[in-house]
């Protein structure tokens, strides 16, 4: 975790802990409101990254709410949580997302609201995948499938 604060976050353009990964990166506890989830992601920043977008699809509510730290201050991004198991590899896809979509050049919240969208509609057409055993995928493809490209 040390070599992670000091050698590896102050090259980053962006880091993307859920709510857990968030809390052992500050050596505090779990953010439990939106509230104090823009707190830690400001606290991230000042480890040397020059964003922080704290994930909380672990979180609990009806909402999954996102807060992305930078410069220019903070936003929030919310979606109705999807009553699915299939939810293996979400923080991975969305992260993903986010850097093929900043390649187009949109902004880092731009960004980041598209690649939550896209992973939204991913956890929703996975619901009925049926790909692996226990906790299954997101479906990747569904927009190939749908014939029309990611909103």
């Amino acid at each position: 975790i040390g070599a992670v604060r000091s050698a590896l976050i102050p090259l980053a353009t962006l880091i993307t802990p859920n709510l857990a990964e968030a809390a052992v990166l500050l050596d505090t506890g779990k953010a439990e409101s939106e509230a104090e989830m823009r707190d830690q992601a400001r606290a991230l920043l000042g480890l040397g990254c020059r964003a922080a977008l704290i994930k909380g699809g672990h979180g609990t509510g009806d909402r999954a709410l996102d807060v992305l730290a930078d410069a220019s201050g903070t936003e929030t991004f919310a979606s109705p949580r999807v009553a699915t198991p299939h939810t293996h590899g979400t923080g991975c896809t969305l992260s993903a997302a986010i850097v093929a979509l900043l390649a187009q050049g949109p902004t880092l919240a731009d960004a980041v609201r598209r690649a939550k969208a896209y992973v939204w509609q991913g956890l929703q057409a996975g619901r009925t995948l049926g790909v692996g055993g226990g906790r299954g995928p997101v479906d990747h493809l569904f927009a190939i499938r749908r014939g029309a490209p990611p909103a």
